[in-house]
């Protein structure tokens, strides 16, 4: 089995980038529930719903990864991938809304 040795940093920037996804929609979903960003009032049930279908998902990819025998580093990315969609995905929908209509607070 050949090792790549960039493989670690392929692996540290994409979760990097989910993780910089992730605080900019959590920030947005902030935003949201304090009347800043123009949000659903069902956002509040999908941040919670969708962390589970995530977690299935990223465990199943990473199960199946495993199941097919690849390496340690191929399971992680799989599982990876899947947290990524989830992330990105929502920092799309949730950049488009734009900042709430009229001052929230004053």
């Amino acid at each position: 089995m050949f090792f790549d040795p960039l493989t670690p940093i392929s692996i540290a920037l994409q979760a990097t980038r989910i993780g910089i996804e992730a605080q900019t929609v959590i920030a947005m979903r902030l935003a949201g529930m304090a009347g800043l960003w123009d949000t659903p009032p069902s956002e509040v049930t999908r941040m919670v719903v969708e962390k589970a279908e995530a977690a299935i998902e990223a465990l199943e990819a990473s199960a199946w990864a495993a199941l097919e025998g690849k390496a340690p580093d191929a399971v992680l990315a799989a599982g990876m991938t899947e947290i990524g969609r989830y992330t990105s995905r929502n920092l799309t929908r949730l950049s488009s809304m734009g900042p709430a209509k009229g001052p929230a607070f004053w």
